[in-house]
């Protein structure tokens, strides 16, 4: 009979084991690789972040009205898709001696940084006649630079692994850095900026905001590029060689009419963002507990509960993704978003808000805080096993056609993504505008209404618990299960061995 130290000894054993067979089947990331790179995702996060609220910025402080601002911020995105195709194209082209990812992070960066820098501390300032041209060639420069370092994001992660057990655990290490850090900047706006400031009406309050944010992303992005170092180059490129990646733009239409698992990964997934783009818009935040409960305070304590079972629900997802595949774990995911967040419509319809706020304490108060926890969960969750997916459908393209396209599939998807979700703001800005808000966005001193209450779950919950039902329909047809994915890495390593072995016959010759 075996003792539990020479149980735990086999295990370790057979762990090893395990570990160099995988070695042999697939490109494996080192530990510290998985750690680092998805500092990318957090940063990303934190820009992203900063975004979500410039609509009161140019709103409340530039001065240029609700439903202008909401429809700028619209053009932006349909600008965003356009300038992601021109970005993929370039990085597929790329295999510079500095290789593909690291350019394109720094140079994102930079372009961000200085827009977003200039963008809060002058555009309020400038004279009324040419507020408006200022402020959207701003925005327009801060696009270009989040262009370039999505792009570069999106395809690192095929080049860094291809192991099918640490592609969920790369997509659940992005999703904690970016619960953290969006945690952390979360209730850096209700417990200490707004407290401040007095309001979304203060550009001290984004110039503050913008600073720590530039300063944060800084770090992060030199992580991410200390973790890509080693495998930005071009032997890990596809199969290893530099002529699989002359794509011309019109080849995109085929790509995309050819590539069916991307097709419906675009279609759920842009269900998904939009919805999401709705529900985490910063005015809903107001709406929600600002005005409905009546204590915004309690948002930014709620967030970081929601991130420790985060978190948790990602280990939870990660491993279970691992043992069934990302398609299966996303529908599981997709099924809990919809059951949670129509509880959450149900209570705050039926319950009466009022008692959720941080000095009260009963069911109504936990049931909330529970379900807004799950509901933050499955989302998480979500998110943890679909980023993965688009790593899959580009290693199905080099399977299928011999390109490795990175740049290219990402952006095809980041373009109709952005197309698409480029109408969240439009919406939340003519939803709030129906309601009466035409020339202000509602604060946390406006007064509760009937109107503000149906407007806040339509936003929050309905278009959530829509777009998952589409996700689980698009999901039954996608054809890139687990073991559909273990046939494709097994054909492509066959394949990079094959152009490997040719080439050093030549070079014996």
């Amino acid at each position: 009979m075996q003792t539990k130290k020479e149980s735990k000894k086999l295990k370790k054993e057979q762990k090893i084991v395990e570990k160099a067979e995988r070695a042999k089947k697939y490109s494996l990331a080192t530990p510290w690789q998985l750690a680092l790179f998805p500092a990318s995702t957090a940063a990303g996060t934190l820009f992203m972040m900063l975004m979500t609220s410039v609509s009161y910025y140019a709103a409340g402080v530039v001065g240029l009205g609700t439903v202008i601002a909401s429809i700028i911020i619209t053009g932006s995105r349909i600008f965003d898709g356009i300038t992601d195709l021109i970005v993929g194209f370039f990085l597929d082209r790329l295999n510079g001696k500095f290789g593909k990812i690291r350019p394109f992070f720094i140079i994102g960066y930079l372009l961000m940084s200085v827009a977003t820098l200039v963008m809060f501390f002058t555009a309020h300032l400038v004279p009324q006649g040419i507020r408006l041209i200022y402020f959207i060639m701003l925005f327009a420069v801060y696009i270009i630079g989040y262009a370039f370092v999505s792009v570069a994001g999106s395809s690192a992660n095929p080049i860094l692994t291809n192991d099918p057990k640490q592609r969920p655990l790369l997509g659940g290490i992005s999703v904690i850095y970016a619960t953290l850090f969006g945690v952390i900047i979360g209730m850096l706006t209700p417990l200490y900026l707004v407290p401040k400031y007095g309001g979304f009406n203060s550009a001290g309050l984004f110039q503050e905001l913008v600073t720590i944010v530039i300063i944060a992303a800084g770090v992060l992005y030199g992580l991410a590029i200390a973790g890509i170092w080693k495998k930005d180059s071009i032997e890990n490129f596809g199969l290893g060689d530099s002529n699989h990646h002359r794509i011309k733009p019109k080849d995109v239409g085929q790509i995309l009419k050819g590539n069916r698992p991307l097709q419906l990964f675009v279609f759920s997934a842009i269900a998904d963002k939009l919805a999401m783009n709705i529900s985490g818009n910063a005015v809903i935040a107001i709406l929600l507990y600002g005005i409905i409960i009546g204590d915004y305070s309690l948002s930014g304590y709620v967030l970081p509960i929601t991130m420790i079972f985060n978190i948790v629900g990602i280990i939870i997802a990660v491993r279970y993704a691992g043992k069934v595949g990302l398609k299966k774990a996303f529908i599981t995911a997709a099924w809990g978003c919809i059951i949670i967040n129509a509880s959450l419509f149900m209570l705050l319809w039926l319950g009466d808000p009022k008692q959720i706020g941080l000095h009260n304490f009963g069911l109504m108060k936990i049931g909330f805080i529970t379900l807004v926890v799950l509901a933050t969960g499955f989302t998480t969750m979500a998110s943890a096993t679909t980023a993965p997916m688009l790593s899959d459908i580009i290693d199905y393209q080099l399977y299928k056609t011999g390109q490795f396209v990175p740049g290219t599939l990402a952006t095809i998807y980041a373009f109709i993504d952005k197309v698409v979700t480029s109408v969240a703001p439009t919406i939340v800005g003519l939803v709030v505008a129906l309601i009466g808000f035409k020339n202000a966005f509602p604060d946390v001193n406006t007064p509760y209404s009937n109107s503000i209450f149906w407007a806040t779950v339509f936003l929050a919950y309905i278009t959530i618990i829509a777009a998952y039902s589409i996700s689980i329909i698009a999901m039954k047809f996608y054809p890139l299960t687990k073991e559909k994915m273990e046939e494709i890495q097994i054909e492509i390593k066959a394949r990079r061995d094959k152009i490997e072995t040719e080439e050093q016959q030549e070079i014996l010759l």
